[in-house]
């Protein structure tokens, strides 16, 4: 036990030390104590060699290191990528994060009046603006903003969905829990692939609330199928005083055919098509941060602003220093390509051929495949545009490659195609070139 070096040793190494930035000195002496703790019960190939139980010490610190939040480099070609955050931020949106987190800000303070104002204030004014809504509101994400609907206005009371809009999300939260767990009662009408007005109408009882529509993020039903239109829905919610609610989760504010996209139903047009309230997400196709967006009636936000679940709910301040800048961005036509998502949507092929040629050129062995990207993030079911990617064979198979390329000091996020590691250069930034080639050059 008296060749173990001693603690000290480890922590003047620079390779160690120079984690102490990353994931802090105790991690660092945990990491070093359970390496020595190992080494007393069953020692190294190397003995007790400094060098064999630094290395060990190294590589528990690379893992410790992707226990917190770290940078990847997106090579899935899926743009709106759940598990790896979804839409990217725009400078701007991240400069002003930047900006009200470092000190005090006006967030509840009526600079003006000298007196307490509306955290929400700034956001709501330029949602208006932008959908047509009379009013809105911002909570935490778009299933808190569902969830507190159905509590503010069908607790212990009917709402009526088509069988084909009974979705489950990600992470298994499925359509009818929520309901459940809102208090409300599901009242399922209709056919998985057919639903008529009249089945809304059979439906009807005293105890109906609401009339809900919800946007099938992540599947399409096709073929022999029926569904009722929104402007049919708000006609009859019209005649018999029952407001109609619609979960469009994705946040369209624009038409996507305009990136080679199938059109996807926006915001816009659902405040035009009369419903009464539209909940939406801000980290999808709006391209900001995490949040959930209701937008519509003045009269029933009101009534959502006095039910005491919204303070569970609220964002934060820099959540909304992100949202405001992303909804400036969209005020904007002209400056739309500043939003990463839109970026990457509007980069034609020749500029991912050019690209795609300079990894080819520094890779020995490296091919250059068309391919296909994919919006992601329970957006645009089946969204798909063309994408070039660069493919490699590598000597030990690709799944160990990409197993390599994960735990690089920047995590690189491949996919395996026909046996070959292939980085999409659609979902990578051009500025994260540099540092993908090299990476790859590794291998």
């Amino acid at each position: 036990m008296r060749q173990l070096p001693a603690v000290n040793r480890f922590l003047d190494d620079p390779r160690i030390a120079a984690f102490e930035a990353i994931v802090g000195r105790e991690n660092i002496k945990r990491s070093i104590a359970q390496t020595l703790e190992d080494a007393r019960r069953v020692p190294l190939n190397g003995g007790y060699s400094f060098e064999a139980l630094s290395a060990t010490v190294i590589e528990r610190l690379k893992s410790a290191q992707y226990d917190l939040l770290v940078p990847v480099i997106n090579g899935t070609g899926i743009l709106l990528h759940t598990n790896l955050g979804r839409a990217p931020l725009a400078a701007a949106a991240l400069g002003a994060m930047q900006r009200i987190g470092a000190g005090y800000s006006n967030l509840e303070y009526d600079v003006e009046r000298g007196e307490r104002g509306s955290r929400y204030g700034r956001a709501v004014s330029l949602i208006c603006a932008l959908t047509g809504a009379e009013s809105a509101l911002v909570v935490n994400n778009c299933a808190a903003a569902v969830l507190l609907i159905l509590d503010t206005f069908a607790k212990k009371r009917d709402v009526i969905v088509a069988r084909s809009q009974l979705i489950e999300i990600g992470g298994g939260f499925r359509l009818p829990e929520v309901l459940e767990q809102s208090g409300a009662r599901l009242v399922e009408v209709g056919a998985t692939n057919k639903v008529y007005v009249e089945d809304y109408e059979r439906a009807l009882s005293a105890h109906c609330a609401l009339f809900m529509r919800v946007h099938p993020s992540n599947y399409t039903i096709a073929g022999f199928v029926h569904e009722v239109e929104p402007k049919e829905l708000v006609a009859l919610g019209r005649r018999t005083g029952i407001p109609v609610i619609e979960d469009l989760g994705s946040g369209a504010l624009a038409d996507l055919a305009e990136y080679g996209l199938a059109h996807e139903r926006t915001v816009q047009e659902a405040i035009a098509d009369g419903v009464d309230l539209v909940t939406f997400s801000g980290d999808k196709l709006l391209g900001g941060p995490q949040a959930g967006i209701i937008a519509g009636s003045a009269a029933l936000v009101a009534r959502l602003r006095t039910n005491p679940l919204l303070r569970a709910l609220r964002v934060d301040k820099l959540t909304l220093a992100a949202l405001i800048e992303t909804l400036r961005i969209w005020s904007a036509p002209e400056r739309r390509t500043e939003l990463p998502l839109y970026a990457m949507l509007a980069t034609p092929m020749e500029t991912l051929r050019e690209r795609a040629n300079a990894y080819a050129k520094a890779l020995k062995g490296a091919a250059i495949v068309e391919t296909t990207a994919y919006a992601g993030g329970g957006s645009v079911p089946q969204g798909a545009l063309p994408s070039l990617a660069v493919a490699l064979d590598p000597s030990g198979g690709a799944s160990a490659a990409a197993g390599k390329l994960r735990k690089g000091d920047r995590p690189i996020i491949a996919r395996i195609e026909d046996a070959r590691l292939l980085l999409d250069l659609r979902t990578i930034q051009p500025s994260e070139d540099p540092i993908a080639i090299a990476a790859l050059q590794t291998l």
